[in-house]
């Protein structure tokens, strides 16, 4: 049979026992569910969190650390910790696992996304389980806001999975949040991701975690826009991740309903690092999102940011609401000269006869977020 592929995220308060520890029975636990799976034919990726949890107590550290030097140090300590369990869990099912670090750049940056991609794919084909966490020691962003949840939905996209299963100590996403109201019904199946599925998803909800259901929600978004259908919810007992994997998992289903976004536009979209913004008036903003049109200078009411010709920007509206993102036709210091300028004025501001492109953004260089 061709197997079918799956990325698996287990967050922290999965892993983690009470007192913040890493909880040695729970990794056995997931290393026998995952490799379940593999024996039933799926092809597995894994992406986890728990290093700084691990290691803050074998630090000295009385709680988990705030400050970021403190979550590099715990990190670093707890990292190996983290994969000397899953190597021991792994290989008492036969199963040879590897260890890829991870940053943002590293999505960011097609080349290294197409090194890490090719990994991947080895390790997939010599039977090997890939344990993929962010490189918490030298990375700012990642740990900052711990969207790990984001990382397994880019790296689904990257191994053109056909699940994402995000495992988390909430089974599924509610109407409100159960634990305070006994009336909160579960959400079974998603099929847009609205402002109200946001709010919803409210904040954080573990205290030895940093991603919270909203963080996961983030991460659906990603991965449906990519094609990969994902699952939120909890995987406790024997059969729990085979039962998710096969649709019947205590959790939501976000579903792919919605036309997915061909590579370039994910990469543009969730992968890409914006290097300035421009803030456009309403009548730019009703041309980009719903009129399918390319943003003129004319449109463009501030330059923010030092970008050249090909690099992404960020399109805000005048209330700073994020549009989306593009790639940029000109350098930031000739934007900010044409901006609000008709395309009759642009050659002549600009001292040059010829100009390539018009287009501040040309419409097919585009993504609306």
């Amino acid at each position: 049979m061709v197997q079918q592929r799956i990325v698996v995220k287990i967050g922290s308060s999965s892993l983690t026992g009470p007192q913040g520890g890493l909880n040695h029975e729970a990794v056995q636990f997931f290393a026998a569910e995952i490799a379940a799976l593999q024996q039933a034919g799926y092809s597995v990726l894994l992406v986890t969190s728990g290093a700084v949890a691990a290691g803050f107590r074998e630090i000295g550290y009385s709680s988990r650390p705030r400050l970021l030097h403190e979550k590099q140090a715990a990190a670093s300590v707890g990292q190996a910790l983290l994969m000397r369990d899953y190597q021991e869990a792994f290989g008492k099912h036969g199963i040879v696992s590897a260890q890829i670090l991870l940053t943002r750049s590293d999505f960011n940056h097609r080349k290294r996304a197409a090194n890490a991609s090719m990994t991947i794919e080895e390790l997939l084909k010599q039977g090997v389980i890939p344990i993929i966490n962010e490189n918490d020691t030298v990375s700012v962003d990642e740990l900052k806001f711990g969207d790990n949840d984001t990382l397994s939905a880019l790296v689904a996209n990257l191994a053109k999975a056909a699940n994402l299963l995000i495992l988390t100590d909430m089974d599924g996403l509610y109407t409100a949040d159960p634990r305070k109201d006994p009336s909160a019904v579960r959400y079974e199946q998603i099929d847009e991701i609205t402002d109200e599925i946001y709010a919803m998803a409210g904040g954080a909800g573990s205290a030895v975690g940093t991603g919270g259901m909203r963080s996961k929600v983030d991460a659906a978004k990603i991965a449906t826009r990519g094609g990969v259908p994902v699952f939120v919810g909890q995987v406790r007992e024997v059969g729990d991740l085979m039962n998710a994997a096969n649709e019947t998992g205590k959790g939501t289903y976000f579903t792919t309903h919605t036309s997915s976004l061909p590579m370039k536009k994910q990469w543009l979209g969730f992968l890409s690092i914006p290097l300035g913004t421009l803030i456009v008036d309403q009548g730019a903003e009703k041309a980009m999102l719903h009129q399918g049109r390319s943003l003129l200078p004319v449109g463009i009411r501030q330059v923010e940011g030092q970008f050249h010709i090909g690099d992404v920007v960020e399109v805000q509206n005048l209330q700073k609401e994020v549009l989306g993102r593009g790639i940029v036709n000109y350098d930031h210091d000739q934007l900010q000269q044409i901006a609000g300028l008709p395309s009759t004025e642009i050659a002549a501001k600009l001292g040059m006869e010829d100009i390539q492109h018009l287009e501040a953004i040309h419409r097919d260089e585009w993504i609306t977020l």
